[in-house]
């Protein structure tokens, strides 16, 4: 599923995001930048030690924020690590909003133009798919709205069938 939004593209696919050949790939990070489970955990095997080793010197950040580390042996350039909410700490949607806008905001300023996003948090964080859908969708298309973004690319690569028809139907909506 793609959509054309101002000067970009945005795309729906069922794929393996530490496949993905976009400037920057989007962990779901934890707030430590502690490359575990889940979409970090595949991004650390398959990227190697030195993504975790910037990870450390960053030391973390907040929830909702981000930052940016090398790709290490990933076909990305870049990982962005975004911190996603958990479920049940209060706040959440704005703070799943925060967490992709910043990393919207972190591709642009180091002028990438291509970013592939997972669902943030829907994996042990516990946050409802299509909640998450509706949110990430409608602040990466308000962005490219806006026309300030140098983007021209970005990806929403999903793991799991239930998932892509989710995120298919939603953008649909747009």
């Amino acid at each position: 599923m793609k959509k054309k939004v101002g000067k970009a593209l945005v795309e729906v696919a069922q794929c393996d995001i530490t496949e993905m050949d976009t400037d920057a790939i989007v962990n779901a990070a934890n707030a430590q930048l502690i490359l575990g489970a889940g979409v970090a955990g595949a991004i650390r095997a398959k990227g190697g030690p030195r993504i975790q080793e910037e990870c450390n010197a960053i030391g973390g950040t907040f929830v909702g924020g981000a930052v940016i580390t090398t790709g290490g042996n990933l076909k990305a350039r870049h990982v962005i690590h975004a911190v996603g909410p958990r479920m049940g700490e209060g706040n959440e949607d704005e703070k799943l909003k925060n967490a992709t806008l910043n990393s919207l905001k972190i591709a642009d300023e180091n002028k990438l133009t291509s970013i592939t996003f997972p669902a943030i948090s829907t994996g042990i964080f516990g946050f409802p798919k299509d909640r998450c859908a509706e949110i990430m969708l409608r602040t990466v298309i308000n962005y490219l709205r806006e026309g300030k973004s140098g983007l021209k690319r970005v990806v929403f690569c999903l793991h799991g069938a239930s998932s892509y028809q989710i995120f298919s139907e939603t953008l649909e909506r747009f």
